[in-house]
């Protein structure tokens, strides 16, 4: 079956880790975006405090949908 993919990439944080920050992107994504079928990680960063601790991890996430073809209107 071919397939087309849009993509879309937004930045998700955590405080915990890289996963809950993963997660959390994609999680978000879920509430605007259906038919998610994939995601790439393309960038993973994080927030020092003034301290020296760390304070939260940033990903990058691209996101691949499928077009609802059950929406879009016919020839």
């Amino acid at each position: 079956m071919d397939n087309v993919y849009p993509v879309t990439e937004i930045y998700g944080s955590s405080g915990e880790s890289i996963d809950d920050a993963i997660r959390r992107a994609v999680a978000a994504a879920q509430k605007t975006l259906r038919i998610l079928e994939w995601f790439e990680v393309t960038d993973i960063r994080g927030h020092i405090q003034p301290d020296g601790t760390m304070g939260h991890f940033q990903v990058g996430v691209k996101l691949g949908f499928r077009l609802d073809q059950k929406s879009a209107p016919s020839d």
